[in-house]
């Protein structure tokens, strides 16, 4: 190579960008929804040769074509974004909380024992308040185990809080082999079917109205926490920097300590609702995988909870359709994924142009 050569420029470079005004943030994240849904539509006549705006009609017809699935959609949307909520706190902490589905489950174990155990024994409004203690101290503590480590031993928290889901399952699963009816069965049925002890009351006929009342009041009050409280602010500063924390003086080990109890509390509600008022029961399945989706509602969100009303929105609106295309066609859940999952991409895919952009090489010519 010649000495005087001079050095080739790169096609492109990626620059972050200044804040952008949400408006405009906003219709990136809409196009990127028309451009996924343009996308899945050449995809659908070119696989299955189905017109694909019955395919689309066919997903809305899924989430919101009777009275019963629109309340299905709210109920699903609620159980969601009570997870979302609960991860919030700590990710805004840069704890990576990747336990929530554990926390989750032992939250909905204390129910069920509650129930199991207790139901006729007390009264009712007692047994209630006695589950809803339960399980909030059981998320709380099985959330602040690995939260101990990482503030006093600098431990991995991400690879922590997952390992706790598998021991967090293996528990629920033994119980569910314990108290299983019948026996062999591997479940244990409705608890209490017949007496209702340990049910959480329903407003008027609908058995879902209480849980997503609850779940709005949580998100309001998480986001009057998050945005306003002196806690919320020390959960910012930690998430932005320990060094600074310290450095004013914050006591960075019992923020830590003290999110994640909170973020376990919340899961153990979600575990509640669950088990003490929605399905009745305890599996090892009965957080459906809420606890990682969650991690999407929320970071899509910008850790924001109004927002993830939004989020949860799209993503069991998707979650429902998929289904429901699936039954109406007769393809097999695979397709229906495929859709999902290019939506997905496009969605998250959008955040990048919202906080960065491409600078691209120009020529310039030599001036003599």
């Amino acid at each position: 190579m010649k000495a005087n050569q001079k050095k080739r420029e790169p096609l492109f470079h990626i620059v972050k960008r200044d804040s952008l005004p949400w408006q405009k943030s906003w219709l990136i994240r809409i196009g990127a929804i028309v451009a996924a849904l343009i996308l899945c539509a050449l995809l659908t006549m070119i696989i299955t040769h189905e017109n694909p705006i019955s395919v689309y009609a066919t997903m809305i017809e899924g989430a919101f074509g009777t009275q019963r699935r629109m309340w299905n959609l709210l109920q699903s949307l609620a159980m969601l974004l009570c997870v979302s909520l609960a991860v919030t706190p700590a990710f805004k902490m840069r704890f990576w909380n990747i336990g929530g589905e554990g926390q989750v489950l032992i939250g909905g174990l204390a129910t069920a024992a509650c129930m199991y155990l207790l139901g006729g024994k007390m009264p009712n409004a007692l047994l209630i308040i006695v589950m809803i203690v339960a399980s909030i101290l059981a998320g709380a503590i099985w959330a602040v185990i690995p939260a101990f480590f990482k503030a006093k031993f600098c431990t991995n928290e991400t690879l922590f809080t997952l390992m706790m889901n598998y021991v967090a399952i293996q528990i629920v699963s033994y119980f569910v082999m314990l108290w299983e009816n019948p026996k062999g069965s591997s479940k244990i049925g409705i608890i209490n079917q017949s007496t209702h002890a340990g049910w959480m009351p329903t407003i008027g006929t609908n058995e879902y109205l209480l849980n997503i009342l609850i779940v709005l009041a949580l998100t309001i009050l998480m986001f009057v926490y998050l945005k306003y409280s002196k806690h919320g602010y020390e959960i910012s500063v930690v998430g932005e920097s320990e060094n600074t924390a310290r450095y004013i003086g914050l006591n960075v080990k019992k923020v830590i300590i003290r999110t994640m109890l909170l973020s376990g509390g919340i899961c153990g509600i979600a575990g509640l609702l669950l088990v003490g008022s929605t399905n009745h029961t305890i599996s090892t399945t009965i957080a459906n995988n809420r606890g990682f989706t969650a991690i999407m509602v929320s970071w899509l969100a910008k850790f924001n909870p109004i927002n993830m009303i939004l989020t949860s929105f799209l993503l069991v609106f998707l979650e429902k359709g998929a289904s429901e295309i699936s039954t109406v066609f007769g393809l097999n859940q695979s397709f229906s994924d495929i859709i999902t999952g290019i939506i997905l991409f496009f969605i998250i895919g959008s955040e990048f142009f919202i906080n960065y952009q491409l600078h691209f090489r120009h020529s310039h010519k030599e001036v003599k």
